[in-house]
């Protein structure tokens, strides 16, 4: 028994020996890191994003938690028998729809996240972009072709809007607490109303503003796949804009790439797209050697 528990205990030593050269990396540093997905409706996948949360908190690594929680609003507005229509992948947001929204993201979503870190041992704070002024938005519009007759169309999306000023005081005041900040993705705008923010953007636009080294997106894929379906583990700039432009990146993964890059354009110093999916794929990212995803750098 004596044996099994000194290699047990070797076993740990050697894993920390090797993690600690990365937690020193990322010490004091700001770690953005966007919740939601597949990880978000499995409680033991929820448990361990808590777990790692609270791991980075107590290494000395300020992590800031934004999070979405598209099939929860849609089960919910099903749940209400009021029906959702979509635009170029954005949810058309009525006054009724978005009042839905506030209730399920800055509700009951952010506050089981922060209860999740809270039960990990961490200390944790909802907020919305709402709270202390944090975010306003501009009203989003977008342009569709209709692909009959290759005719565009502006679409009004309703209560939609992305960011538009960041004030980063809010964060920094939870931050030097030694809190960690829970974010959904609802802000107002510049007409006073309440608005729904695509939470890849509402991440992304946070991270730039406070300059993070890293940017995490937990997504329901390894990362960005090459053409014969491989992960390639690191991109420039420049590679993942002609991959784009061959087709090879495609599908719902060109608004997540664009907006890694619209993040490195902001200040964030790199950006990964991992797979929320793998346990403690966080921690696999910061402290390994190899990481778990696409890291995507200027």
């Amino acid at each position: 028994m004596s044996d099994e528990i000194n290699d047990a205990n070797a076993q740990t030593a050697e894993i920390l020996s090797k993690a600690l050269p990365y937690m020193l990396r990322y010490e004091g540093l700001t770690v953005v890191v966007k919740f939601g997905g597949h990880a978000m409706g499995d409680a033991e996948l929820g448990r361990a994003f808590a777990q790692d949360i609270t791991l980075l908190k107590l290494a000395g690594v300020n992590p800031i938690v934004v999070h979405g929680g598209g099939p929860q609003i849609g089960a919910m507005l099903e749940k209400l028998g009021i029906a959702s229509e979509f635009a170029d992948g954005h949810r058309i947001t009525d006054k009724v729809t978005v009042e839905v929204v506030e209730m399920v993201l800055a509700g009951a979503i952010n506050k089981q996240i922060v209860q999740s870190i809270t039960a990990e041992g961490g200390r944790a704070v909802g907020l919305c972009g709402k709270d202390g002024n944090m975010v306003t938005v501009s009203k989003l519009t977008r342009t569709v072709t209709d692909p009959d007759s290759n005719i565009e169309r502006v679409v009004d999306l309703g209560f939609v809007g992305e960011p538009k000023t960041i004030r980063r005081e809010v964060i920094d005041v939870i931050a030097r607490a030694e809190t960690i900040p829970v974010i959904a993705p609802i802000a107002s705008g510049e007409d006073s109303q309440t608005y729904n923010v695509n939470a890849d953007t509402f991440a992304g636009a946070v991270a730039g503003a406070l300059a993070a080294k890293r940017l995490l997106f937990l997504t329901d894929v390894p990362g960005v796949l090459d053409a014969d379906g491989n992960l390639i583990k690191e991109l420039t700039r420049a590679d993942a804009e002609a991959l784009i432009a061959e087709g090879v990146i495609a599908g719902g993964m060109i608004p997540k790439v664009e907006t890694c890059l619209n993040a490195l354009t902001n200040g964030v110093e790199a950006v990964v797209i991992l797979n929320g999916k793998v346990p403690h794929a966080v921690l696999l990212e910061l402290f390994t050697e190899h990481g778990a995803g696409t890291l995507i750098t200027r």
